[in-house]
């Protein structure tokens, strides 16, 4: 069965999809080549819509139109595994060995790996890897890099090296 080309009297196949709401519907009208050309050089998805609603379509349309939590969210995984991670108790940090580095420590291969993602050495003191820590959190915050995913991930990634090493130095 053909279709006719959905256009004013056009008697044409109808070969192009065109879509008849903005809404992302799955409804569509066909229309021969002539007619899906003119529709798209006419075409404005932003037609009837108010700068704030152009804004928050823009927004919304760099998480490709899906809900996202919010960094500080309850129950944000990131946010929890961040809370904890700061909870330090340094007085189980103090002996001189703990604070100043543990060079003769048998250090396990999470414990060498969570050295290496922080970028330091396995002679590194405690006050050294809070410092570093500290300098990478501020560098691949979410927050500084307009929420990008990518740089949560590598925070994550960053926090999660940085809980592993504390274990090791409380051991």
């Amino acid at each position: 069965m053909k279709i006719i080309c959905d256009w004013n009297n056009c008697n044409k196949i109808g070969e192009f999809r065109a879509p008849i709401e903005k809404d992302n519907s799955k409804e569509y009208r066909l229309l021969c080549k002539k007619h899906i050309i003119e529709f798209n050089k006419n075409w404005n998805y932003f037609a009837n819509m108010n700068d704030e609603q152009i804004s928050e379509f823009i927004k919304s349309d760099m998480t490709w139109h899906k809900p996202t939590q919010n960094f500080s969210a309850q129950d944000n995984f990131f946010k929890i595994l961040w809370n904890n991670t700061l909870k330090e108790n340094l007085e189980e940090l103090n002996d001189k060995h703990k604070i100043n580095g543990m060079g003769q420590y048998n250090y396990t291969n999470e414990d060498i790996r969570a050295f290496n993602i922080l970028n330091l050495n396995r002679y590194s003191s405690w006050l050294s890897v809070r410092e570093k820590f500290k300098k990478l959190v501020k560098k691949y915050h979410p927050d500084k890099n307009s929420g990008d995913k990518k740089y949560e991930e590598k925070l994550k990634i960053i926090t999660l090296a940085y809980t592993q090493l504390k274990r090791a130095f409380k051991k």
